[in-house]
């Protein structure tokens, strides 16, 4: 599904900027950990795939954050909303005064995201094969999640449901069912990518 335009230039450095201010930011507030996260996984390899032009690296950060993203944009929206009072847990933070407000707005890449992922793969193309190469490097992530991390920040809730640590079943038997999970909801996501592409083609016919 290669279709074999280049990227803009300034796209290339502008994301490059953006995450220049960003790493080092995150790394002093929130430590290195968090960059374990999907999103912040995604955010960095995608521009690794933005300048090396990488269509199966693009594709892969999408099938992992085209779901997530989009919760957390509802999340942030019905905070919004609701003064401050967020109804999904998973944004509580942005609303949380705490936290210096610079930080927080560096978070807004949440909301450009999963658009910015879906159009790249629109204008280069979407590999097919990016899910099979997605689900072992994803498992990875979760794996060295839960030997880098601790529950009390619960990155990628490799230790339970929400942010919540679960001690209902063993460890072992958690990270399998998450294992699962995820793989079904990236095969989930990779199907309705194939729909949602199809119908922008025929849409720009």
């Amino acid at each position: 599904m290669a279709r074999g335009y280049a990227l803009p230039t300034w796209l290339k450095w502008v994301y490059l900027g953006f995450v220049a201010v960003l790493v080092p930011t995150y790394a002093w507030w929130y430590g290195l950990a968090n960059f374990l996260w999907f999103s912040n996984v995604a955010l960095l390899l995608g521009l690794l795939g933005v300048w090396l032009e990488n269509r199966r690296l693009l594709s892969t950060q999408l099938i992992s954050t085209l779901v997530p993203e989009t919760v957390w944009i509802v999340g942030f929206v019905g905070g919004l909303l609701r003064g401050g009072h967020p109804p999904l847990g998973v944004t509580a933070y942005m609303f949380d005064a705490e936290i210096p407000l610079f930080i927080r707005t560096l978070s807004l890449y949440h909301l450009v995201l999963p658009w910015l992922l879906l159009w790249l793969v629109w204008r280069l193309g979407y590999d097919r094969q990016a899910l099979w190469y997605w689900i072992p490097a994803g498992w990875a992530i979760l794996l060295v999640t839960y030997f880098a991390s601790s529950p009390e920040r619960n990155i990628n809730f490799v230790f339970g449901p929400g942010y919540e640590v679960q001690d209902v079943i063993p460890a072992w038997a958690w990270l399998l069912v998450l294992f699962i999970c995820v793989a079904l909801l990236w095969g989930a996501t990779h199907l309705l990518i194939l729909k949602a592409l199809a119908w922008l083609r025929r849409r720009a016919v």
